[in-house]
């Protein structure tokens, strides 16, 4: 079980800090490279741009919840949400989404 998690790509935990304009604001995020992937992804099933996408998630919350308390983290649990439901449309993938799916819920 170990060598699934230990044998990945070093670039997928590489940290990376992208600078962006959130609301008229220039702000940095760092994360690590498989969520700035992940994010890119969803942007651009969204048709929007990375940049975009998240100036409209970072909007949507503060709509939402009144404020935006650690974006990062919220930036990475929407990465894990979006690859659960991504597992999930895909039965193949890791021998099925059933358990994915309860855990997530």
């Amino acid at each position: 079980m170990c060598s699934l998690f230990a044998h990945q790509p070093q670039r997928n935990y590489k940290s990376q800090t992208r600078s962006l304009r959130i609301e008229g604001h220039c702000t940095s995020i760092r994360l690590e490279m498989s969520f700035w992937d992940t994010l890119e992804e969803i942007a651009a099933q969204e048709g929007k741009t990375l940049a975009k996408f998240i100036s409209q998630l970072y909007q949507e919350v503060l709509n939402h919840h009144g404020e935006v308390s650690n974006f990062a983290s919220l930036l990475r649990c929407s990465c894990l949400i979006y690859r659960v439901r991504t597992a999930a449309d895909d039965p193949g993938h890791c021998g099925g989404a059933e358990p994915l799916l309860d855990a997530a819920e």
